[in-house]
């Protein structure tokens, strides 16, 4: 084959420093239209953002040449220097360390979208820690409790 073919399509989870509740119904338009502005600067393809104030979810086509580790850094940094400068209440504003990382086949990708879609709806009656614990172990990944939230 002389060319090569892919379609890298993920579902990433992350959340606000201490999960604090910083992204308020008032500025998630414009943090997830910068983040989307992000991963177009990158060669990366936006599905869908959504959250609500203590975390954000993504489906997400990354390239074959950035890393997940690496468009992290880029989606993280990037935001989290801007909301810090554009929001002066958000000053001390951070993301979490940590992410989750689960890969979308495309046949389920509109599923995942709607499932972003609707987070403030789907919060009402799961918690975050309930909803993540359920994505790992839907896929798989062992964790310890533990080391969840530190």
């Amino acid at each position: 084959m002389a060319s090569t073919f892919t379609q890298l399509d993920y579902h990433l989870i992350f959340s606000t420093k201490h999960r604090r509740r910083w992204i308020s119904p008032s500025i998630e338009a414009r943090v997830w239209e910068y983040l989307a502005g992000i991963a177009l600067r990158n060669g990366m393809r936006t599905h869908r953002i959504g959250g609500i104030d203590d975390h954000i979810h993504m489906a997400l086509g990354i390239p074959p040449t950035i890393a997940v580790s690496q468009a992290m850094r880029l989606l993280k940094g990037n935001s989290s220097k801007w909301i810090g400068e554009t929001f002066p209440r958000l000053r001390g504003f951070g993301w979490q360390d940590g992410y989750a990382a689960f890969t979308v086949s495309r046949s389920v990708l509109p599923a995942v979208v709607e499932y972003i879609l609707n987070q403030r709806d789907h919060h009402q009656r799961r918690s975050f820690l309930e909803e993540f614990r359920a994505l790992l172990e839907r896929h798989g990944i062992p964790y310890e409790e533990r080391f969840l939230w530190s």
